[in-house]
């Protein structure tokens, strides 16, 4: 038996997708760029796919530009918006919980143009506060970029708060919902947001594929040169089998916004544990703001990188690093003030589509014999 809880870290591609994806593998592969009979329906396809990604989005198609993933729309925004505006200035502010595509453009801000980047830190469940943000902006700050959800515990963030402060400071506003598309609303104009990022493998859609939301109006400077594909906002042949794929997988998201299917699957999951287990399990993140699908929990007394490779039919991820016997927290849960003795048992299970009863009892189980 092989069981499956590791979808934020990827899942698969649902069978609707792979479907779409069929006649771009082997009848339409001209040159979306091409007026001629075999690029129309690649370019077709293409715009096809871009009106799908708005309609989850609720934006016009006109302000999405595909990607290569998540990674390179985090880069985007975070670097094409420092070159575009950075005759006004030189602050980023940011968390300490972002995934590594925010933290690392930050520090490359740093080391090559010489950025001030502040990092707010969150509380124990892993909340930003919105005063925070608003205490740490400056007459030179250019961008705040603050995670939707978080991709270890899943708390998510008050990004509509932090929207109307970044407005009323004149401050433009990226949001990295890599984890929250398909899981909660991401609706833009109801997070108020300039920019926002999408990554395919997050949502059913194979990897190498993503998008960036840009707010018209918003500049940028391109990271990729070449041709002027994406309306002059990134170089490089689109992919029509790609974003056939990211548009699909959008589509079906927005089927099952509102089910609460896997959120029921995944407090049963807690409940069980709390019994099998009693004070020995310990949450992280915040009870009730996280996404419906995540279960990062701390087995107290144990390491979590251990109880997994006991039970190696199960796929999950620990929130603590084994090297040599020293056991170091993520920068996460460091963030959030766990405990190191605690919060080296760590394990995140995240839920998806394909999840059951049957496979949660059967963790549950398995978890009991290996504690």
């Amino acid at each position: 038996m092989r069981i499956y809880l590791d979808y934020n870290a990827s899942t698969p591609v649902a069978p609707e997708v792979a479907a779409a994806m069929q006649p771009y593998l082997s009848d339409h592969w001209g040159n979306p760029s091409c007026g001629h009979w075999a690029g129309r329906p690649a370019r077709e396809a293409v715009e096809s796919a871009r009106a799908q990604v708005a309609g989850l989005l609720g934006c016009k198609p006109t302000e999405v530009v595909f990607t290569s993933g998540g990674s390179e729309a985090n880069n985007h925004a975070l670097i094409g918006s420092f070159l575009a505006l950075r005759a006004r200035g030189d602050h980023v502010i940011t968390t300490r919980i972002e995934h590594p595509a925010v933290i690392e453009p930050c520090r490359f801000l740093e080391r090559t143009f010489g950025a001030r980047v502040t990092s707010v830190g969150v509380d124990s469940m892993g909340r930003v506060d919105p005063g925070a943000i608003r205490a740490a902006i400056t007459n030179r700050t250019l961008l705040i970029s603050v995670m939707h959800a978080n991709n270890e515990v899943g708390t998510i963030q008050p990004i509509a708060e932090i929207a109307e402060i970044a407005r009323e400071r004149g401050v433009r506003f990226h949001t990295d919902a890599a984890q929250s598309v398909g899981k909660l609303s991401t609706r833009v104009d109801e997070l108020g947001v300039d920019l926002l990022t999408i990554a395919g493998h997050k949502v059913y859609a194979p990897k190498g594929v993503g998008a960036l939301y840009v707010r018209e109006g918003t500049k940028l400077e391109s990271l990729i040169h070449g041709a002027g594909h994406e309306n002059g906002r990134r170089a490089g042949t689109e992919s029509a089998l790609l974003t056939v794929a990211l548009g699909r997988a959008c589509e079906l998201a927005a089927t099952h916004l509102g089910d609460d299917r896997i959120k029921q699957l995944r407090d049963t999951f807690w409940t069980q544990l709390v019994a099998a287990f009693g004070d020995r399990v310990v949450l992280n993140g915040h009870p009730e703001q996280r996404l419906p699908n995540t279960l990062n929990v701390n087995f107290v007394g144990a390491i979590g990188a251990q109880l997994l490779a006991a039970m190696p039919e199960v796929a999950a991820s620990t929130g603590s690093a084994c090297h040599a016997g020293q056991v170091t927290l993520s920068p996460v849960l460091d963030a959030m003030g766990v405990d190191p003795e605690i919060g080296r048992g760590a394990i995140r299970f995240s839920l998806g589509h394909g999840t059951t009863l049957k496979e949660i009892e059967y963790v549950v189980a398995r978890l009991r014999e290996v504690m």
